[in-house]
């Protein structure tokens, strides 16, 4: 799935051993996937997608006016999305295996990463979906 903020922006679904680049599109005030030979089109995951990236996830500070960068020292994650009763907020969100939750739209752009496994079926991602909504997220 792509956040709502990407409506307006070319998209397909994610495949298993795509090589995928953190990028803000155009026309979007939102970060999210592209494939590397595809830099305009967003790549939407579905939430229990397994990502691996290249090097250690960085995302932008939560304190924006440090301007620093944080180090997630992770480098796999599962896409899911979060805050789903709210609407018009970023819902996509990596999960790290240590539980850290973090959005998509705070990652650093230019950060390549691999889809290692979609999930099981969607009966399946709902299920898990429903059983983390009560999960705390930073």
């Amino acid at each position: 799935m792509c956040d709502y903020s990407l409506h307006l922006v070319a998209s397909r679904p994610a495949k298993v051993g795509d090589k995928l680049v953190t990028t803000k599109f155009k026309n979007s005030l939102t970060t999210g996937f592209a494939a590397v030979e595809e830099p305009t089109v967003a790549v939407c995951l579905l939430p229990g997608t397994e990502l691996a990236f290249e090097t250690e996830v960085e995302c932008e500070h939560v304190f924006k006016v440090f301007r620093s960068q944080k180090l997630i020292g992770q480098k796999v994650a599962r896409f899911r999305q979060i805050n789903l009763e709210e609407k018009n907020v970023h819902h996509d969100a990596l999960e790290f295996p240590d539980g850290q939750v973090v959005l998509l739209t705070r990652l650093d752009k230019g950060q390549h990463a691999t889809v290692l496994q979609l999930p099981a079926s969607p009966r399946a991602t709902n299920e898990l979906e429903q059983q983390r909504r009560g999960s705390i997220v930073t």
